[in-house]
Formats: structure tokens, sequence, C-alpha cells
């Protein structure tokens, strides 16, 4: 049988086991236990110079998203770019004008459009139902959140010890467009990854892409972001970690809708109206409101969830699967759910909010010329240099 499965990894032992999970898997489902399949590469050149692939996903650390995903769009692939898209909007910027210039495919992978709830809350504040919104809560977990993140944070913040690369590691290609930095133990990991400033902005943009992103869609507003931004954060020191941790900023949007985005620890005392979840949007109108997180839905009244929407309402976007939903634009050349405006414009939230708090200042956003007005210490936050040799 001739192989189908690609993968890519700087870790020669991901590689390695990737490709016995696949065929060990395949093997199975096909009753052929010697089934062959998986072609495994440390170098993603070389993944993308064959022909046979239309699409790749891409699930690295932050700071390669971007990059990546114009090699891929660049070598004729349509892409599916998990979240958040990127470390500076100028990269996320050129990515979606190459997009749109090879008219490429994008999913991004924010995953709860593609949830019957989420697009329930929208749809019924899109068509009015708790009446004109007039303002929005968005939250997630931050790095020191109650439980695990906490342990985690307590584990890894101060493992900052210079350590021999491992040799399964191509740390060169790890670190591709992100500064040089000395190897430690949890550099390498998710948590690494997550928390520290020259590989991600952390759960601000990591976590937040998901709340983000509704609050988004029930706004009706992919193709623009609030024109105002100004809060609060902690950013932890003397360690390995130094993402904003825990954040409280409020936005405005250009039709005055407000919205308030705030970590787990500053939301629980202020999401009192509902059964408390680590995450979740909540649409406040004139009439009532409706919350969604992963766990289900919550109203102001129980009977919205009754609600079957009329003939003259507008019906969103139906989806059942963001990776399905994926495969069905490759092969039918269609939108996807969440495309590349909805991309750039949901993770810019994240980024100014990243600036107001580190400027300590307000930050305001001409959503027109996709500019920060009057501010130019903060106007160069919205680019990083890439280490050579590396370009985008």
């Amino acid at each position: 049988m001739r192989d189908r499965w690609r993968f890519c990894d700087c870790f020669a032992s991901r590689r390695a086991q990737a490709a016995k999970t696949i065929e060990d898997r395949y093997a199975d489902l096909a009753g052929k236990p010697d089934w062959k399949g998986v072609k495994t590469y440390g170098d993603f050149r070389e993944l993308l110079a064959d022909k046979e692939i239309d699409g790749v996903v891409i699930a690295t650390p932050d700071h390669w998203h971007v990059p990546l995903g114009m090699y891929a769009v660049a070598a004729g692939k349509d892409v599916y770019i998990e979240k958040p898209l990127g470390v500076a909007m100028r990269w996320a910027w050129k990515l979606r004008e190459l997009i749109n210039k090879k008219k490429a495919v994008f999913q991004y992978g924010t995953q709860q459009r593609s949830s019957q709830n989420f697009r329930f809350a929208c749809e019924l504040v899109r068509n009015g139902y708790i009446g004109e919104l007039q303002r929005i809560e968005a939250w997630c977990s931050g790095m020191r959140a109650p439980g695990n993140y906490k342990a985690v944070f307590d584990q890894f913040h101060n493992k900052t010890a210079p350590l021999p690369v491992p040799e399964d590691l191509d740390y060169e290609m790890w670190l591709g467009p992100a500064p040089k930095s000395p190897y430690c133990e949890p550099r390498c990991t998710c948590w690494g990854t997550y928390h520290v400033y020259d590989n991600a902005l952390g759960f601000i943009a990591g976590w937040g892409a998901h709340p983000l992103d509704i609050a988004q869609w029930g706004n009706n507003s992919d193709d623009s972001a609030p024109v105002s931004y100004e809060g609060t954060g902690t950013i932890p020191t003397g360690g390995l970690f130094d993402t904003i941790a825990e954040w409280d900023v409020h936005c405005r949007y250009a039709n005055g809708v407000k919205m308030r985005f705030m970590d787990t620890l500053t939301a629980q005392p202020v999401v009192t109206y509902r059964n408390f979840h680590d995450h979740g949007t909540t649409f406040f109108g004139t009439e009532g409101w409706v919350s969604v997180d992963r766990a289900g839905l919550h109203f102001s009244d129980p009977e919205m969830l009754r609600t079957k929407l009329k003939p003259n309402d507008t019906p969103l976007y139906v989806s059942v699967s963001q990776q399905g939903n994926f495969v069905d634009g490759i092969l039918n050349r269609q939108p996807t759910i969440n495309s590349i405006e909805s991309a750039v414009n949901s993770d810019l939230i994240s980024h100014l909010s990243d600036i107001a708090i580190r400027l300590k200042r307000k930050i305001e956003w001409n959503p027109k010329t996709e500019t920060i007005i009057n501010d130019a210490e903060a106007t160069e936050r919205l680019d990083r240099p890439l280490r050579a040799p590396w370009k985008i």
C-alpha cells in the first residue's frame, strides 16, 4: 500500500512514536499487522516538496505558526493552523495577503465554531433574541489558574539551568525564527512554548483565542476588532515564564459594544450570574443575556433554550468538525468556518491587549487602516525580527 501519512517534527523520538501510533492504528483497522504507511521528516521543507500533499496541519510552537504557513502556502498547500495565529501581527498580515493571493484554503484551529452550542448562542445574539447587544465578557485560564496550571508554574518556572540539548532534538530547527536561547528542561515542552515570550504571547492568546473567537462571531465582527484597549496584568519574574499571567482588559468596538477580557482568577468574582467555568463568553443585551462554554449554555431566561430561528432570521455557518470542515474546503474549494480574516482579527485582540498591558496605557486602533493611532512605540510591537536565515 502506498504511504499516505506524512509527519514532521524536530524530535526524532516523536517522529518515531507518531509513526508507530498511526501504523498500529491502521494495521488494526485494515487487519494487516505489517501495514506501513507513514513517512517522517525532520525538515519541513522536504515534506512540503511532496507534490502529493494537498494540505498541512501546523501544530508547532506559536513562533513557527505563521512562517510555516507562509512556506506551505507558497508551496501550493492549503493550511490548517492551530491557534493562536502567531507572535507578530505584521507576520499575520503577510500570511493573509499570501493566502488571498494564492486562493489557498485556510482553517483556524479554534474548534468552538464547530460546536452546536457556540453556534446557537451566537445565532441568538446575531438575530436579536437578547435585544440589542451592549457588552461582552470573555475569559479563560491564565498561566497560574487554580489546579494543574498553577502546579505546572510552580514546577517549571524556576528551572532555567542550561542543559545539553537532547540527542534526538534538532534545536536549531526548533528555535527557527525565534531568538537564540539556551536549552533548559521545560523550554521545549508545551509549557515552555506557551509561556516564554520569545515563542508565544502566552495564554492571553493561546487560550484567549477560544472565547475571543466566539465574541467576534457573536458580534459579527470577523472583519474588524475593538478600537480601544486598556487594562492591567501581571508578568512573572525571576524564572523562565515571562508572558502575561493574569489580565483584565477593557475593550470597545466601533459599534459601541464593550468587552471585558479576563483570565480565570480575575473573572471568577465577576462572573457570578451563572455557574462559573474556567472559560466562557457571555453576551449581554437590552433584553437578556446568553453565556456559552464547552460545558454548556446559560441564559438569563431558561426558556431561551427552546428558541427556534424564524424564517427571516439569519442562521450561521454549520460545521460539525473543524478538521472535517478543512478537508471539505480542500476537496470543494469552499470557505471554511474560520477564515484567515477571522483568525487575524481575533488574534489582534490578544496582541493589542498584550501591548496595552506592557506599555501601561490605552491603545487606540484604526480598523480601516489597521494601524495603532499616534503611538510609535506600540506600533513597533506589532512586528518582531526573524532570526537569520528565516524570512517571511
